[in-house]
């Protein structure tokens, strides 16, 4: 295999609007090439949390999952979510495969340490461990996989885990089969100067403009993980990192995050 794997992550500002998850999934189906989907859980698994009297708990930001918790994201985000998406995407003649990272060892993760906060079972993830044998089995099938953000810890047990770091991860294991190019598709049009306008956005963002950027609290908040990733795959083999807006998956647009 030497053509470009493309490797696309969504998150909720898509999976939550019907209209906007259609429209995507016919520019991805279009995509040309081997390819990967990589889609977070939305709201939906706070929607069902609610439904069965179960609060949500958040700490900067983040869920903790629970024992309950972990049931229903695993049911959210494995389960409605994904089939979901894999039904639209063979509705468009793309012959997608729902998995989670337990699928074929696809990616084995770690239980984050109770300390300093306890997360419960929230998985981190090294990127050398993705089962890169067993996604080039898939994609040399003509297969297109959808991952979840569910992985697992190699002793039976299920994690929650970041689909942004599952994305990243993913892009490096495949990297080592070949070229990659990984785009996180934002609910902005990339990095921007000024979050009002569009027109704003930074074309280029390397290591050193990132940490100018941050310093000047131009990018802040949510954004700075979200970048700190996109290095690190540029850094570790991955040949090309994007963000754009959704729309732009076809187009040039968006910010390309380089090392240098």
């Amino acid at each position: 295999m030497e053509d470009m794997i493309n490797i696309v992550k969504i998150g909720g500002n898509v999976i939550d609007n019907p209209d906007a998850l259609a429209a995507f999934l016919k520019d991805f189906a279009a995509m040309k090439g081997n390819k990967i989907l990589v889609h977070g859980g939305g709201k939906e698994a706070t929607r069902m949390s609610e439904s069965m009297g179960i609060k949500a708990n958040m700490i900067e930001g983040r869920r903790v999952t629970d024992r309950q918790t972990l049931d229903i994201v695993t049911m959210v985000y494995a389960g409605l979510i994904n089939k979901r998406i894999v039904a639209m995407l063979q509705a468009l003649g793309c012959d997608a495969v729902g998995l989670t990272g337990a699928d074929g060892n696809a990616i084995p993760a770690t239980r984050r340490p109770a300390a300093p906060i306890d997360y419960g079972f929230v998985g981190d993830i090294a990127p050398a461990r993705i089962n890169d044998k067993f996604i080039k089995a898939l994609l040399d099938n003509g297969n297109v996989p959808v991952f979840c953000a569910i992985c697992h810890d190699g002793a039976g047990t299920l994690l929650n885990c970041n689909a942004d770091s599952i994305a990243g991860a993913v892009a490096q294991g495949a990297s080592r089969v070949a070229p990659t190019r990984l785009t996180f598709c934002f609910e902005k049009a990339g990095v921007m100067t000024d979050l009002d306008d569009e027109s704003s956005v930074i074309p280029l963002v390397t290591a050193a403009s990132f940490a100018e950027l941050k310093a000047a609290g131009i990018v802040a908040k949510g954004m700075i993980p979200k970048l700190q990733n996109a290095l690190a795959c540029a850094a570790n083999g991955v040949t090309e990192v994007r963000i754009c807006k959704a729309e732009a998956l076809n187009t040039d647009g968006g910010t390309v995050i380089r090392t240098e």
